[in-house]
């Protein structure tokens, strides 16, 4: 298999949202193609150079969309075990198949980060309601409800409050397979976005502060208010988790700062094996950006400099917050970016807008 992609080459990308569509636009940057393969078009499908609309288990189709790449990537983690496996069987995938693995899985991601040293919230398995009450007794109240898989932005959990009847929220859940997570206290959410290229060099970001509402990421500041020691040692756990995964391409650990009198302590929250939303200011506000980084990394090619450009603010336009676009265009100073979708429904990741305010 080529291990290195040449200017010319063309990427494979399952999932046609909003990150396909921006990886795709960094790799036309860098003169390569990509062929972006989804059940459901997307916003990836107007920018790409072909696209395939197919299920995932679909092999005649995963076999031509193989035979056309060089690479095959992902935008979102929950691919399915069976099309990656098809899919590494006739072309690398990067990230591998043991990052989606312990990704896609909350208990056995939060089982590999403790068995390499990475601290995380106290938890326990939940797979019946016996085992809810057990975990409740063992890690307290507040504590939170998660399936262990298919989860993100909110979905899928619940916060088990004092006042919480356990029948009721392991219903919410549909009664599958999940995981309780003891409460952290902590004072601020951050991120690492870094990447790992296939000589195994890393390059990270500096630390983002992530604000969300309703679950949803709305705010990112960088750099984030945190010590140097709490920036160096969340720096240090990304590239550990990264190294013991054998990772290509950019990986994003989400954190809890957690603030004990005048110390700052990091906890990690959980893992995305792919390119995230509180990265996107990486597009105006860095040398280069986390999609080019990622297309970088899963080419073979050397990494770039992460180094941003100033003080930098991004707010995500959710729902008919995108419909502001106009307005947002007048405003001196701000990069708008809007994902092409054609409907501003609540809860959709509509665009972003990011400032960088140069320091010094």
């Amino acid at each position: 298999m080529t291990q290195k992609l040449r200017p010319g080459d063309m990427i494979g990308v399952l999932g046609s949202g909003q990150l396909g569509r921006m990886i795709a636009m960094a790799a036309a940057r860098l003169g390569l193609r990509t062929h972006i393969y989804c059940p459901d078009p997307g916003p990836a499908f107007d920018v790409c150079a072909q696209f395939t609309v197919a299920a995932y288990d679909d092999e005649e189709a995963l076999a031509a969309f193989a035979d056309s790449v060089g690479v095959v990537s992902y935008e979102f983690e929950n691919v399915p075990a069976k099309t990656a496996a098809f899919l590494a069987a006739r072309r690398p995938v990067r990230p591998g198949a043991r990052a989606l693995a312990t990704s896609q899985d909350r208990f056995a991601e939060k089982t590999f980060l403790n068995g390499i040293g990475v601290a995380t919230a106290p938890f326990a398995a939940v797979d019946s309601i016996d085992d809810l009450r057990a975990a409740v007794e063992q890690l307290g109240r507040p504590s939170i409800l998660k399936t262990r898989r298919m989860g993100y932005d909110g979905k899928g959990q619940i916060l088990i409050r004092e006042t919480q009847d356990l029948g009721e929220a392991f219903q919410a859940v549909g009664c599958a397979p999940s995981i309780l997570e003891g409460f952290v206290p902590f004072a601020r959410e951050v991120s690492v976005i870094g990447a790992r290229g296939l000589d195994g060099s890393f390059a990270a970001y500096d630390v983002c502060e992530n604000e969300h509402e309703d679950h949803i990421l709305a705010h990112t500041m960088v750099p984030a208010r945190v010590s140097e020691a709490a920036a160096l040692a969340a720096t240090d756990m990304a590239g550990h988790i990264a190294a013991e995964l054998d990772y290509v391409g950019v990986i994003t650990v989400e954190m809890f700062l957690v603030e004990d009198g005048m110390e700052q302590r990091i906890v990690v929250n959980e893992i995305a094996p792919r390119v995230h939303n509180s990265g996107h200011w990486t597009l105006d506000g860095a040398v280069t950006s986390q999609f080019e980084q990622h297309v970088r990394a899963i080419c073979g090619w050397p990494l770039g400099s992460p180094r941003r450009h100033g003080r930098i603010e991004m707010r995500n336009l959710i729902g008919a917050q995108g419909n502001d676009w106009e307005r947002l265009l007048s405003q001196p100073g701000l990069c708008l970016h809007l994902y092409g979708k054609h409907e501003a429904r609540p809860r959709r990741k509509m665009g972003h807008w990011t400032k960088v305010t140069p320091e010094g």
